[in-house]
């Protein structure tokens, strides 16, 4: 097993419906649920999760199709991995943990995860942490030649005939290094540990499979359902981090563009590119831990 969480942090597989989620807990507390993002696992955390431990129960997981959980199979329309679908696997986890309201955090895809969960679950979600993304709708109806250049992986991934798939196969740990490294600037290095961790999932045909599926669902299912909530706002308190470097940061005015999406919005931009939770992880668990305490719900 990885040793880059300390030993408290315990494992278990937890059945979402019949689809087996990787879980790992830690800490005592307000329950909060943290999210990864493409390409990567929980593992994500693993500089701020222990810090979060010391006040509050830490919830990881591996998303469907990433990690070490499960990767049932799609159908045309994408609906597997639609963040609706997603988003249930975590709601139902959070559930059979004994927790019936707690914050969520999600990075890059966790965190539309997150969205999606808060907006289908919004009796559960306390508050919620959206890491360096603005909402899928936003970044479809807003796309120019900017995004379509620094966010290509988007539009590549969604392609048919299982060509993203097979380009990827062919050398997984490329893909997964070069993706990274190109969207990391002055911030923390990676954990070696943790990015070979990132290839051994990701080298699975199924996890790169599952993967584009997410991307595909992004442009077709989830757009329907996001435009189906067009109007609606998170009532929970949101709070948005976001790399200075990122091409987030660099391209959006990122609080506007989540005005139209959430009522109560505060965030910070922090001196890092993409990967927050690793590059910027001391500020990343401090600005996390002053939030999370401002909106945990009383016992």
């Amino acid at each position: 097993m990885n040793r880059l969480l300390p030993a408290e942090f315990s494992t278990r597989t937890v059945d979402a419906d019949g689809v087996p989620v990787h879980v790992r807990t830690a800490g005592h507390g307000p329950p909060v649920l943290l999210l990864h993002g493409y390409p990567q696992t929980h593992l994500i955390w693993h500089r701020v999760a222990p810090v979060l431990a010391a006040g509050f129960t830490v919830v990881l997981t591996d998303l469907r199709g990433y990690g070490d959980s499960g990767k049932p199979a799609s159908g045309p329309d994408h609906a597997a991995y639609a963040k609706r679908a997603m988003a249930r696997d975590q709601y139902l986890v959070m559930r059979e943990l004994g927790f019936d309201r707690f914050a969520v955090a999600g990075h890059d895809r966790g965190a539309r995860v997150g969205h999606r969960l808060a907006l289908d679950h919004p009796e559960a979600v306390t508050a919620f942490a959206a890491l360096d993304i603005v909402p899928t709708r936003y970044a479809f109806e807003h796309a120019d030649a900017a995004f379509a250049t620094g966010y290509y992986h988007w539009f590549f991934l969604t392609a048919g005939h299982g060509i993203p798939e097979h380009l990827i196969g062919r050398d997984p740990e490329f893909w997964v290094r070069t993706r990274m490294n190109g969207r990391h600037h002055g911030g923390t290095a990676f954990a070696p540990e943790a990015v070979d961790e990132y290839v051994r999932c990701f080298s699975d045909p199924a996890a790169i499979h599952a993967s584009c599926e997410d991307y595909r669902a992004a442009a077709t299912i989830d757009l329907e359902h996001d435009r189906a909530d067009a109007g609606r706002r998170l009532d929970c308190p949101v709070l948005l981090l976001w790399g200075e470097h990122s091409f987030v940061g660099r391209h959006y005015d990122v609080p506007a563009a989540w005005a139209e999406y959430a009522s109560d919005v505060r965030g910070h931009a922090l001196p890092c590119d993409h990967y927050v939770p690793e590059e910027a992880p001391e500020a990343t668990a401090r600005h996390l831990d002053a939030f999370l305490r401002a909106t945990a719900s009383p016992a």
